[in-house]
């Protein structure tokens, strides 16, 4: 599924991901990012960039996205993962 935000989206990071990183998830959902549901828990997703998986939830009333988690994406080596974020 993709899904696609406004630019003026809310996201709140309680877990104090770098500013980097919750700049590279703002970007990914103003483009149309690709993202799986949650089978576990309604209104959680995660969401893929070339390098990173990264854990959201989405609040069905405010519409705020919460940054939970983010990890490198399996297959791609350390070095690419880098190399991978500084070019998104």
């Amino acid at each position: 599924m993709v899904m696609r935000f406004e630019q003026t989206m809310h996201i709140e990071d309680p877990r104090h991901h770098s500013q980097e990183r919750v700049e590279i998830l703002r970007q990914l959902l103003a483009g149309g990012a690709r993202v799986e549901p949650d089978p576990k828990r309604p209104d959680f997703y995660e969401v893929e960039s070339g390098s990173e998986i990264y854990y959201i939830h989405i609040s069905p009333i405010s519409g705020k996205i919460l940054l939970l988690a983010a990890w490198p994406k399996e297959g791609v080596p350390g070095d690419e993962v880098h190399a991978a974020v500084q070019m998104v």
